[in-house]
């Protein structure tokens, strides 16, 4: 399948199907989405399986195809298995970054594997800095951590105004679980790719310093 290695397409698969499920059947979707007041109350599965499920079809389509573009890179740069744990840590740590953000709202809810995704496409991009992305309507090649940045600080913006029932939180977390595993598993990509580490660095730093004003 468009020469995708069999662990993105695993992926890819459940995403689809868990979603196609939430679609059509709404008591499982609610039960299986992020919620703070059930989290606390023992259901902690929610922070894995809602990143399974989407509000829509163009949200799944969305996370699923910017996995697609950079999925390859990071299961070529570690391999599978750590591509495979990486997706995972980054989807949980989302979920945890909600929670701390969250923690006194116990009606926030929020589905979508965007915490996941963020931490593959923050990975790709230490791992591959000098990427370019042709983006619709966009004749000229864009900087892959041009487009990084831009979609965390548009996450930002969905934080502030609430948009939707999409986990704007776990984008960050997410980023952090990618940006920090790779340096785990790579940590000559400090020396290596300095400017790089500090300027995907940038959006999660301004997230903590509104959190810390009290503007978010």
């Amino acid at each position: 399948m468009f020469n995708m290695h069999v662990a993105t397409i695993v992926i890819i698969i459940a995403n689809v199907l868990v979603s196609l499920k939430g679609f059509n059947d709404t008591s499982f979707f609610d039960r299986y989405k992020f919620n703070i007041a059930a989290i606390n109350a023992g259901q902690k599965e929610r922070t894995v399986t809602s990143g399974f499920l989407h509000v829509d079809l163009s949200h799944l389509f969305f996370n699923m195809f910017t996995l697609y573009f950079f999925a390859d890179v990071v299961v070529r740069g570690f391999g599978p298995g750590k591509f495979i744990g990486i997706y995972f840590v980054s989807l949980i740590a989302g979920s945890l970054l909600a929670i701390f953000f969250h923690k006194n709202e116990p009606q926030y809810s929020a589905v979508g594997a965007s915490g996941a995704v963020t931490g593959i496409l923050y990975a790709a991009i230490l791992l591959q800095p000098d990427m370019d992305l042709f983006l619709m309507f966009i004749p000229i090649p864009i900087p892959a951590y041009v487009v990084g940045i831009g979609y965390l600080l548009y996450s930002i913006y969905g934080m502030k105004s609430r948009l939707g029932n999409i986990g704007h939180t776990a984008h960050f977390g997410g980023a952090i679980g990618g940006f920090a595993m790779t340096l785990l598993f790579m940590p000559n990509i400090i020396f290596t790719q300095t400017l790089m580490v500090g300027l995907l660095a940038i959006p999660i730093i301004i997230l903590f310093a509104m959190q810390k004003m009290g503007k978010i």
